[in-house]
């Protein structure tokens, strides 16, 4: 239900103009009364009372009271009435953070987890409203920042499509805590971080934990996802020749989103991360702000007087 505020409150004081408008028209009324009894002969009197039989007597005062309506929707609309509406005109400020750890490389996701992963990411820039902006972060030992928020959504995909593979491992904190630091650098818009990660934190200099109360200060909404298969993934052989495994944190990705809002997604393959990442756009909650509605007002005004202005000097003008 919506709750109606004013930006500037103590202007609604002058409504009380318009009780004093009421009194001093009806002192003009009453004279004009007087002055028509006191120069007009008993047939016109009585023709007046007839007329007022009719029904004109509503009409004759009809220019005072909308008048009056106008004088209240002007001064209700100097007190700035706001309303709460949708962030949509305002937009949200959505940054993703994709993992480019060498785990990244892995082909159980075709052709390679970190292609797919890219390809998701555009789905999802692609649904985002024209008013929202994305920036693009990738970490792997440390951060790095591929592209600055900007509404300009072809600009930070063509960014996206040019991230190479790299063989760092993952700083998982250090990635989120660019990504939180990107999202506040353009203000007053709902700020929103994607993290996508196949690996544990295990680089960087930034815990988990410290980026997450980062999130928390800044207010800002992280939602996760956790890349891996369902079957056990090799990305590679140590030096003596035994597998390795890619290891998916997912109580650490799962804190992350529960803490600050978000939610938590389990990618199995190229298919469902592109249905998450198809989908997760519609869940991110866009807040409500207080919007002026002071041109309602002023609008309502002119097109009153314009009615007012007909009502006395058009076709069916009033004549007393």
């Amino acid at each position: 239900m919506w709750c109606m505020s004013f930006g500037e409150p103590w202007v609604l004081l002058f409504l009380w103009i318009i009780p004093l408008l009421y009194y001093f028209y009806r002192i003009y009324c009453k004279k004009r009364k007087e002055a028509a009894l006191k120069f007009s002969t008993l047939s016109v009197v009585k023709e007046a009372s007839d007329r007022d039989k009719r029904g004109v007597k509503f009409r004759a005062h009809l220019p005072f009271i909308i008048l009056t309506i106008a004088v209240a929707l002007i001064v209700v609309g100097l007190a700035d009435p706001m309303i709460p509406l949708k962030r949509a005109k305002a937009g949200v400020n959505v940054v993703l953070a994709i993992d480019d750890s060498g785990s990244m490389q892995a082909t159980d996701y075709q052709p390679t987890r970190l292609e797919a992963a890219k390809s998701a990411a555009e789905t999802l820039i692609k649904s985002l409203k024209p008013k929202d902006n994305v920036g693009i972060v990738i970490f792997e030992s440390g951060a790095t920042t591929v592209s600055y928020l900007t509404p300009f959504k072809d600009k930070a995909i063509e960014k996206l499509r040019g991230i190479e593979p790299r063989t760092g491992r993952t700083a998982l904190g250090d990635g989120l805590t660019l990504a939180i630091d990107m999202a506040t650098s353009i203000p007053n818009k709902k700020k929103v971080v994607i993290l996508l990660s196949d690996g544990v934190n295990n680089a960087g200099v930034v815990s988990p934990q410290e980026a997450i109360q980062f999130a928390k200060t800044n207010k800002i909404q992280v939602f996760t996802v956790g890349l891996g298969s369902e079957k056990p993934t090799v990305i590679g052989y140590d030096f003596f020749g035994n597998p390795q495994y890619a290891e998916l944190d997912e109580e650490t990705l799962k804190t992350i989103a529960t803490d600050t809002g978000g939610k938590y997604y389990k990618s199995v393959n190229e298919k469902t991360l592109d249905e998450i990442y198809s989908n997760i756009g519609e869940h991110i909650k866009r807040e409500w702000e207080e919007t002026s509605i002071k041109d309602w007002f002023f609008m309502a005004t002119f097109i009153l007087l314009l009615v007012n202005i007909y009502i006395i000097y058009g076709k069916y003008r009033v004549i007393v």
